[in-house]
């Protein structure tokens, strides 16, 4: 049987971090931002935890930790 090959855009997209957990940028600072107030832009750059339901399929699929 052949190696289960890694899924490169899940692996370019997310990232483990140091005790495991999946982390993701957040969506919705791609385009239309002039109606987003500054406040709501700022807290979009920050990037935050997957959650852990998604996180074990994703890196099954990620082949990463």
């Amino acid at each position: 049987m052949p190696k289960v090959k890694t899924k490169k855009a899940i692996k370019k997209r997310f990232r483990v971090s140091a005790t495991g957990k999946m982390i993701r940028c957040k969506q919705g600072r791609r385009h239309i931002l002039t109606k987003k107030s500054p406040k709501r832009k700022r807290h979009l750059k920050k990037r935050t935890v997957m959650d852990p339901s998604f996180a074990k399929l994703y890196k099954r699929l990620a082949r990463v930790a």
